[in-house]
């Protein structure tokens, strides 16, 4: 089976965009950030000058093209004035999650041969001296806040004002005629990816990977010059930084939330027209609106139920390519009255569409936020592809899918079900590793994404990681994240993780979602002192076994967790139990719960 997107974009840089956009569009408010509790905004002319003078900064510090820099920061608008500085002054940036722990910030930057950390804060300034010693080449530490925090060398307004007393007319010419003579070809970024094992890998990426990747998003998914788009997933993620990317090219105004934890209500004072996002948003919304449904008293609870089975009908129709109409047209309108109208209100209201990546999303929560008249496009990509090999679009929309591939993207699948892609989009190597470069790139030029999936019509379905299938004692092949995606939908789970390679069958490692749990609880009339006296109560195991089984119907009996175990505790990038992007590490978390697995195959094996 064998997919193209179209033909590829023609070859490109970021630093083009740059020009273009600021040119063409000319916002008031290119980026928001809140400052003393409103958004503050920064518009096109002055994003403009004050990347050139950071630009010139880094070069007064003896920065030189071709130069690695790191940027550890959460998402704020100097971490994309840093960026495009960088980008504009020929040197390639090296994003650093900003929750990661101190002792894994040193192999990239001594890898990439950084001489330069951005970091936010003074805690990140605090955790980069705290492991400084360790540092190879990084001669100096620049802190976006003031004052200067411990352990930083100079702050963002200090760099700028040594660019400002280098700037001139003349030297603005020849920072531009720099920035524009960047190649397709020249590495962008250089972007670590954790991977379950081993240790992180460079992935490079060129101007043309990125700015390929731009262009055919923007012919994919259309978006409005003017409008706004709410920033929270990290920078340092290329998802979301090719998002923000490809909204700086339409002129769509960037606002960043506050934090991770402020989105909702973020949500709600920014009123985007769109956002990116994780599938965990998604599942955390579903849930609340299905605890809201239920906790508001039987009336609400019918009518959350009437309604919901209408919008099902309703959603039926227009995925099938009809437009309802008459009395289920005249329900849903009613329905959207009473019901979903509050869940569009959360979100601001003007929101045309979510865009959906990083991990699957499960059918049945995207096809609820349609039903509801929220559209969650969901695209599929990895960091080594730019990241986007296929996303839905508006007008080719399939649920369960990740759409159709972009412009320039071949999609083929392997004998093996494996997703080989080919294009523009395809990094250029990992950084000092042409062995690991040569295993996961044929000599066709195909990717090896580690990803199983099918096309149908056209459109990409993923199945399963290919790492990530477990094969039972008896040989038989189960796709665990389908299932837990299952579990998680419902609203006594906050993780679920499956485990069963080489055993006999599979078991189901659970973190209860405490607050509906406890509350559960407290209604019973339950007494407990801490969570752990709660998770050994049979009522509680049987009420968490219960509601774990109500999303496992209908699965065959070999890939039904036969057992499971509930944890207290849910997993952590510091225990090194997740990646940065919150991807699982199953075989890390097989041997740190190895005591309690073991204990549900007792008497079985």
């Amino acid at each position: 089976m064998h997919a193209s997107g179209g033909p590829r974009p023609a070859p490109d840089t970021l630093t083009a965009i740059f020009f273009d956009a600021v040119e063409k569009h000319a916002l008031p408010n290119a980026y928001q950030y809140k400052a003393q509790g409103k958004y503050v905004p920064l518009s096109h002319a002055q994003v403009l000058e004050r990347a050139r003078r950071v630009s010139l900064g880094l070069g007064a510090l003896g920065v030189q093209r071709g130069d690695r820099v790191g940027i550890m920061s959460e998402n704020r608008p100097e971490w994309a004035l840093a960026d495009w500085a960088c980008l504009c002054g020929g040197m390639t940036d090296v994003p650093i999650y900003p929750t990661l722990p101190a002792d894994q910030i040193v192999h990239p930057l001594n890898d990439s041969g950084a001489v330069a950390l951005f970091v936010s804060t003074a805690d990140q300034a605090a955790k980069a001296a705290s492991v400084r010693a360790q540092f190879r080449t990084v001669r100096t530490v620049i802190s976006f806040v003031e004052p200067k925090p411990e352990g930083a060398d100079l702050t963002f307004a200090e760099l700028e004002a040594r660019g400002t007393a280098l700037d001139s007319t003349a030297a603005a010419a020849e920072w531009r005629a720099g920035a524009l003579a960047v190649r397709p070809d020249d590495i962008a970024t250089l972007i670590y990816t954790s991977g379950t094992t081993g240790l992180p890998k460079g992935v490079m990426l060129t101007h043309d990977n990125l700015a390929s990747n731009v262009r055919a998003s923007q012919h994919k998914v259309p978006l409005v010059a003017g409008e706004v788009a709410l920033s929270f997933l990290p920078l340092s993620h290329v998802f979301e930084r090719m998002g923000d990317y490809l909204f700086f090219a339409c002129g769509i105004s960037i606002a960043y939330a506050e934090s991770i934890d402020t989105v909702p209500f973020n949500l709600s004072e920014v009123r985007p027209h769109y956002a990116m996002s994780v599938p965990r948003l998604f599942e955390k919304m579903y849930a609340r609106v299905l605890e809201n449904a239920v906790s508001g008293g039987a009336v609400k609870a019918r009518i959350f139920g009437w309604a919901r089975a209408v919008a099902d009908r309703w959603a039926d129709e227009k995925l099938a390519g009809r437009e309802p109409g008459g009395f289920l047209a005249w329900q849903y309108g009613l329905a959207q009255k009473l019901v979903f109208s509050k869940l569009k209100e959360r979100t601001g209201g003007r929101l045309r569409f979510f865009v959906s990546g990083g991990a699957p999303l499960a059918p049945s929560i995207n096809k609820f936020f349609f039903a509801a008249g929220l559209t969650i496009l969901e695209g599929y990509g990895l960091t080594e592809t730019s990241p986007v090999i296929a996303v839905n679009a508006p007008d080719a929309f399939r649920i369960g899918s990740v759409g159709k591939p972009i412009a320039g993207a071949e999609v083929r699948i392997a004998e093996d079900g494996e997703i080989l892609t080919r294009g523009p989009h395809v990094m250029k190597g990992y950084y000092n590793r042409p062995d690991a470069t040569a295993e996961s790139i044929d000599a066709d030029g195909w990717f090896h994404t580690g990803d199983i999936g099918v096309l149908e019509d056209g459109f990409l379905r993923i199945t399963d990681r290919k790492k990530d299938i477990i094969v039972t004692a008896g040989g038989k092949n189960i796709a665990p994240q389908p299932i837990e995606n299952r579990i998680k939908t419902n609203k006594y789970v906050s993780q679920a993780v499956m485990i069963g390679d080489k055993r006999k069958f599979p078991v189901v490692l659970v973190v209860p979602n405490w607050d509906n749990l406890e509350k559960w609880a407290a209604i019973k009339n339950i007494i407990w002192t801490d969570r752990r006296q709660l998770l050994e109560m049979p009522t509680i195991r049987a009420k968490m076994d219960k509601e774990v089984r109500s999303t496992i119907e209908g699965l065959a009996s070999f890939e039904t967790p036969k057992k499971i175990a509930l944890l207290e505790h849910d997993f952590s990038i510091e225990r090194g139990e997740l990646t940065p992007k919150l991807s699982v590490k199953r075989k890390v978390i097989d041997q740190a719960y190895k005591g309690i697995i073991d204990a549900l195959y007792e008497g079985d094996e």
